[in-house]
């Protein structure tokens, strides 16, 4: 089995991204992990934490030195400092994620790892950037879902960054037929569930109470889960949301209709070590389950908890892919 290599971004520069992945230096992780950042800011955030880490240029036919840290060098234009998101180093932070999403679609990395942005400071600088999970599918030309994972909870989301206004009008039965497809595949192929059950929220209060607090639980979500049914598929919904979460034994995965309904639930059971993972990609991607905190960027105080977790999660879903595809 050929070596596996992981692609990692530091993300915003200013936040504790570039902590972060020093961090990785000093565990043995389960992949050959390469970073994507200008060296330079990782040696300076070494220095400003006092840690001694080995930064060197990655090499792909060579073999690095034991606990040293190896970066594809992307150039930044100035130096950034701890604690603060400044707009002109978007274009450098876009650069580190297209770069790395590209190395992930021509094969020569399996998988990528994001460490957390900014997204004001994007936004900032007059980039239309709403998120990873956005970006990379537009990049890979896929259609996107979004999985977050806490030890044995996963809970994906039909729609991602939207305001909440826009969401009704973005939950069509022909969008949630096609999540659904990219979930089950997901659950299947990365993580080796050949029959997951998969319990869908209702998008309204009581999932709609029989029609009278809406009827998009009526005509589109259940028709949507019944059509899973009916291909055999072990499928359940549309559930209230405010108690979907109580009974989760047996269930593989939740299907919420929104960020903050599914969301809220993972991050208190899990934060810190919960993994973001995007499904519909032609590559394993995963990511840390928090923003930027810039208040702990240089003090020495990040936890890389996520990141590990993250790291090792890409891991994972990279071999159970090579498994299932090789048993297919």
């Amino acid at each position: 089995m050929s070596e596996l290599r992981i692609a990692v971004t530091a993300g915003e520069p200013g936040g504790i991204g570039p902590d972060l992945l020093l961090a990785l230096a000093q565990r043995e992780n389960p992949a050959r992990c390469v970073v994507f950042a200008d060296p330079d800011l990782l040696r300076q955030r070494a220095k400003e934490l006092g840690q001694a880490v080995q930064i060197v240029e990655y090499r792909p036919d060579a073999v690095p030195p034991p606990d040293a840290l190896e970066v594809r060098p992307i150039p930044m234009q100035g130096q950034a400092r701890p604690g603060v998101a400044e707009a002109r180093f978007a274009p450098y932070v876009l650069e580190s994620i297209t770069e790395a999403g590209q190395a992930c679609l021509d094969g020569t990395f399996d998988a990528l790892v994001t460490g957390p942005v900014q997204k004001s400071a994007l936004l900032a600088a007059g980039l239309p950037f709403r998120g990873h999970t956005e970006y990379l599918a537009e990049q890979a030309r896929s259609e996107p879902v979004m999985l977050l994972i806490a030890g044995s909870l996963r809970v994906a989301l039909a729609t991602t960054h939207l305001p909440l206004a826009e969401v009704p009008g973005a939950v069509t039965r022909e969008r949630l037929v096609s999540i659904l497809e990219i979930l089950v595949a997901g659950l299947q192929s990365r993580f080796g569930l050949a029959q997951p059950k998969i319990r869908v929220l209702g998008l309204n209060p009581h999932a709609g109470e029989g029609g009278h607090f809406g009827r998009e639980e009526q005509e589109v979500i259940a028709p949507a889960v019944e059509a899973f049914c009916q291909r055999g598929h072990q499928m359940e919904g549309p559930v209230s949301a405010d108690t979907a979460f109580v009974e989760r034994e047996g269930i593989d995965a939740f299907l919420a209709m929104y960020h903050d309904q599914g969301l809220p639930v993972l991050k208190t059971l899990g934060f810190g070590r919960a993994v973001n993972v995007t499904l519909g990609l032609p590559y394993v991607r995963t990511s840390v389950d928090h923003g930027t905190a810039l208040d702990l960027a240089g003090t020495g105080r990040a936890d890389p908890g996520s990141l590990f977790e993250a790291v090792d999660c890409a891991a994972q879903q990279v071999r159970a892919a090579r498994h299932w595809a090789e048993a297919a």
